[in-house]
């Protein structure tokens, strides 16, 4: 009886700790061969993601270039409440973000720029085994025309 219960325990915390994988984490590096950029903005050459576990949330930073030489330095710390926080750093057109997780391995965002007319909204998902990550854009840019594109990240 004892074996039975002690097993029982034990499929309960695999799959509750299944549950909780986050496979968004990790550090993800741009394939722009991959990539079809939104337009609007200047392209990017390069763009690293690193997605840490913060609290009950994520804490996100990125660093690149765009083909233009500009710099891409953000960072954000947020919780998967869809509840809007602000983005720090500079090179990308907006400076508030709020995010959901729909499941271990897709999360969606919604970002803006404050007092201005950008709103985008992505879908973040993870495939190839956890090897690679779509991050598929859409919204008005800072322009007032619509946008989309998808930015391909392998997992480093």
């Amino acid at each position: 009886m004892k074996s039975t219960v002690r097993i029982a325990l034990g499929v309960v915390a695999i799959a509750a700790c299944a549950f909780c994988a986050d496979n968004t984490l990790g550090t993800w590096k741009m394939n722009p061969g991959k990539s079809k950029p939104q337009g609007g903005q200047s392209k990017i050459a390069s763009l690293t993601v690193t997605r840490e576990a913060s609290g009950n949330g994520v804490k996100v930073t990125a660093k690149g270039e765009r083909e233009d030489k500009s710099k891409i330095d953000i960072s954000y710390t947020a919780k998967y409440d869809g509840k809007e926080v602000p983005v720090s750093g500079s090179g990308l057109p907006y400076d508030t973000v709020a995010i959901t997780r729909v499941d271990d391995n897709t999360l969606t965002d919604t970002r803006s720029k404050k007092g201005g007319t950008y709103k985008g909204t992505g879908e973040w998902v993870v495939s190839n085994g956890g090897k690679t990550t779509t991050l598929t854009t859409k919204g008005t840019g800072a322009d007032g025309k619509p946008f989309s594109g998808f930015t391909v990240y392998d997992k480093q």
